[in-house]
């Protein structure tokens, strides 16, 4: 079992940037693709950004793309959420989570195929 830690949240004035923190424990994080979800108030939460084991290939959602950077570097357990150019709606609170590896290597857009998720980090964005 792994658990998440996500850090890095905060209160940032639109265009402003910040860069979420997910940090694993209990097992290596190389064994997991990670990804970003958010939910806004009242909203369904919603794929943000995907990132495959060993960091290369990464997948957006449309409404980040060109603004937000997922990485990860192995050898600290941790995943990263670089986020720039930000925009009121980009209000959230923003969670990382493991996708189960019995999933396959296609990165996963939908919740359900993420086993171990974080308690998640508010991002507000004043306009």
């Amino acid at each position: 079992q792994v658990q998440l830690r996500e850090s890095g949240g905060g209160l940032v004035q639109a265009g402003g940037s910040l860069r979420l923190s997910c940090a694993a424990s209990g097992r290596t994080l190389s064994s997991y693709a990670m990804g970003w979800f958010r939910q806004a108030p009242g909203k369904e939460r919603v794929f943000v950004a995907a990132i495959n084991r060993s960091g290369g290939p990464t997948y957006y959602t449309d409404f980040v793309k060109g603004r937000f950077t997922i990485s990860r570097d192995n050898a600290e357990n941790t995943v990263y959420l670089q986020m720039d150019s930000l925009k009121s709606e980009d209000t959230a609170v923003y969670y990382c989570a493991a996708q189960d590896p019995s999933s396959g290597v296609t990165l996963r857009t939908s919740e359900y195929y993420y086993h171990y998720w974080g308690q998640g980090t508010q991002v507000t964005v004043s306009s």
